[in-house]
């Protein structure tokens, strides 16, 4: 046994010196397997990087979408060690090859982006080498960079240079940090919570109302409002519902207009509800997470027109300019509405308070621990420019009239025009009713899976939704789903004896 020295100061015990050295070098030859030699890593590199390309190479023979559960057997964490081709084969069969294939071109039911190569070498780089992009002080270089994007995405929306921002998680917590922001400005709270009135459109994202909750807001008076033919705000009856609930003794304090819906890909009359909520004092927030970025479209940018008098801006570069999941964009005039909630300071911070030159993300979102996201974005822009993603732009909207204009041609009804990249179809039947004549449809497009599609219900009626927004998606893809959804057609006329 080791023999134990007294020490006079109370309830303090030490090993004898060279024991005690002589656990730490035990420990050390233990633990320094987390952090591997050069030789070790190239191995373990040359593994993963191997595995990438053969997924990259095989991607667009992959169905888009295959049904199935993944085993936990296989994923369970149990005591011992697995090497990393083992893992790599576990993570193909188990992840890889089940679900809805995100990364692949022939995935147009929802909105993925398809994740760009550049992207996944900038967030390698961002998880070696650990840059904390929460503080300036911490990390200048990193935080420079998360600001230069947005400066970036202030410079194409028009928002002014005093404007805040953060680069997100998704639209989600854009959202959220948006209208937080909105409740501060306009000191949503207590007694005030039940007379304010939110206006939002049916086809308004849900994470709206997720937001509303988690601030506290559940109980304001949400008014959904009418829409036009083409699933745009009425906005002559917008500014009837706000008189109208003036008059009523409410108080009006948000509305919220969208550029590009989820079902129908619409963009609101952006410049009409601007001047509404100007007119009315109201906080006037945009959710463009999915279409906001097609303003670099010369053939779309007229639609845009009055993007720049939103108070709260949300845009998903994981969406329009197609970086892999998990960034997310909110930009906001009002500083001193967002830092109510954010900015806090604590004394073990001291130091990093001390340096001010830049705006600190962790002060404009409840993130402090904050991932790098800002090189994901700054890398593919630096390498690629901006024309690629704008010829990008162009070719999806291409396709979706080109894909449109082949449904019409299989007999199958088409939405109205929509303005970006998001429409929806239905096959008309008169035999059966037609909402389960589709829903069967898809369930033969789904279990066929070479290209996954999704549904949605528009003012109760069952449609097929296509979203068109993967980097991967071409004309040859646009061909395979028009092949797969014709012999998916004669399937169901089959099943129903049509």
């Amino acid at each position: 046994m080791l023999s134990i020295k007294y020490n006079p100061l109370p309830l303090t015990f030490i090993l004898p010196m060279n024991s005690l050295i002589n656990q730490i070098e035990a420990l050390q030859k233990i633990s320094q397997e987390l952090d591997p030699t050069f030789e070790e890593r190239e191995k373990l590199n040359e593994q993963v990087r191997e595995f990438a390309n053969h997924f990259m190479e095989n991607l667009e023979s992959y169905p888009a979408y295959v049904k199935g559960e993944p085993s936990t057997e296989k994923l369970t964490i149990k005591s011992g060690k697995k090497n990393l081709k083992e893992l790599l084969a576990v993570f193909n069969s188990e992840v890889v090859l089940k679900g809805i294939k995100p990364a692949s071109g022939k995935h147009l039911g929802y909105v993925p982006g398809g994740g760009i190569y550049t992207a996944a070498l900038a967030d390698f780089l961002a998880s070696v080498t650990n840059e904390y992009a929460g503080m300036y002080y911490a990390s200048p270089g990193a935080v420079a960079i998360e600001n230069e994007t947005l400066n970036w995405m202030k410079s194409i929306f028009g928002f002014p240079k005093d404007a805040v921002g953060n680069l997100t998680s998704g639209g989600s917590i854009a959202n959220l940090i948006a209208l937080t922001a909105a409740r501060d400005k306009h000191k949503i709270k207590n007694e005030k919570i039940t007379k304010s009135v939110l206006y939002l459109s049916p086809q308004t994202h849900h994470c709206i109302h997720k937001a509303l909750r988690i601030i506290g807001l559940e109980d304001v008076k949400v008014q959904l409002l009418e829409l036009d033919t083409l699933h745009k705000i009425d906005t002559l009856k917008l500014s009837e519902k706000i008189k109208e609930d003036i008059s009523n003794g409410l108080k009006p304090f948000m509305v919220i207009a969208t550029a590009g819906t989820t079902d129908t890909g619409a963009i609101d009359s952006l410049d009409e509800i601007g001047e509404i909520a100007k007119n009315h004092n109201l906080w006037y927030h945009i959710d463009a997470a999915y279409g906001g970025f097609f303003i670099l479209s010369e053939s779309k940018k007229n639609l845009f027109k009055g993007i720049e008098m939103a108070d709260s801006l949300v845009v998903d570069p994981h969406k329009g300019l197609f970086l892999p999941y998990g960034i997310g964009a909110v930009l906001i005039k009002d500083k001193e509405a967002v830092f109510h909630s954010h900015h806090y300071t604590a004394d073990y911070m001291q130091d990093a308070n001390s340096v001010n030159s830049q705006l600190n993300p962790s002060d404009v979102s409840p993130e402090l621990t904050k991932h790098f996201r800002g090189l994901r974005l700054w890398l593919p822009l630096q390498i690629h420019g901006i024309e690629p993603f704008i010829a990008s732009f162009d070719e999806k909207l291409l396709l979706t009239t080109y894909f449109r204009n082949q449904l019409v041609e299989l007999g199958f009804k088409v939405g109205p025009k929509p303005d970006l990249t998001i429409s929806y179809f239905w096959y008309p039947s008169n035999e059966i009713e037609e909402n389960e004549f589709n829903e069967k449809l898809v369930e033969f497009i789904h279990t066929n899976g070479d290209v996954f599609l999704s549904t949605t219900k528009i003012e109760g009626k069952f449609v097929i939704r296509m979203a068109i927004l993967s980097i991967r998606t071409k004309k040859a893809t646009i061909d395979t789903a028009i092949k797969m959804i014709n012999k998916c057609l004669i399937e169901t006329k089959k099943y129903f004896k049509y």
